[in-house]
C-alpha cells in the first residue's frame, strides 16, 4: 500500500477508534469492533498498532504531533523560539482540552490496568517534554534544567485538563489557549530572567 493511502487508512482506523472510545469506553472497545467500524481486517490492526493499547497509543501520538511539530521546525530552523513557544503553548491548551485529548484521559483513568495512562505519558508527555526543554533551554538558558519546564507547563496548564475531563470547563477558544500562553511565557520570564 502506498504510503499516502496507508496514512489515509491509518487516520480512517483512529477515527473509528476513537468514535467507538466515545460510544462504548475504553474497556468495551476491542480490536475486532475498530476492525468492524473501520471496514479493515482484524489482522491488519493487530499488524499496524501490535494491540489496543498500540492503537490508542496511536491517538495520543496523534495528539501530540500538533505540537512537537511547531517545536522541532523551530528548533530545528533557528526560528524565534519565544513565538514557537508561544503558538506550541497554545496548541497544546487547544490539544489537551479538546474532545479527543479529554476522552482519552477519562479512558485512562478507567483503565484498572494501568496500561493506556502508560501509553498517554509515554507518547504524549515524553514526545513534548524534552522539545519544551530543549526550546526552553534557548530561551532561559541551560542552567534551568527540569525546574523550568515543570514550571511552565504548570503555569501554562494548571489545573485546566483535569477541570476538562470533569466537565467543569469547556474546551478553551483559539483566543483563550493563546491569552494563556503568552501570560505563562511572560510570568516564566519573570521566574527566569535572562541568562
Amino acid at each position: 500500500m502506498r504510503s499516502d493511502k496507508r496514512a489515509a487508512r491509518r487516520r480512517e482506523i483512529e477515527e473509528a477508534a476513537f468514535t467507538l472510545l466515545l460510544e462504548q469506553g475504553y474497556a468495551a472497545t476491542s480490536m475486532l469492533s475498530v476492525a468492524r467500524r473501520a471496514g479493515a481486517s482484524n489482522e491488519t490492526l493487530y499488524r499496524w498498532y501490535g494491540d489496543k493499547t498500540g492503537l490508542f497509543r496511536s491517538l495520543v501520538e496523534a495528539n501530540a504531533e500538533q505540537v512537537t511539530a511547531r517545536l522541532s521546525v523551530a528548533l530545528e530552523t533557528g526560528e524565534d523560539v519565544d513565538a514557537a513557544l508561544l503558538s506550541a503553548g497554545a496548541q497544546l491548551l487547544t490539544m489537551l482540552t479538546g474532545q479527543r485529548a479529554v476522552a482519552l484521559n477519562r479512558a485512562a483513568a478507567a483503565d484498572q490496568t494501568g496500561a493506556l495512562g502508560a501509553a498517554l505519558a509515554e507518547a504524549g508527555r515524553g514526545s513534548v517534554r524534552p522539545l519544551l526543554a530543549r526550546a526552553l533551554s534557548v530561551l532561559l538558558g541551560d542552567v534551568q534544567g527540569n525546574e523550568a519546564v515543570e514550571t511552565y507547563v504548570g503555569l501554562l496548564v494548571g489545573d485546566l485538563q483535569i477541570r476538562r475531563a470533569i466537565g467543569a470547563i469547556e474546551p478553551l477558544t483559539p483566543a483563550e489557549a493563546q491569552e494563556r500562553s503568552a501570560r505563562a511565557l511572560a510570568l516564566l520570564r519573570r521566574l527566569y530572567p535572562d541568562p
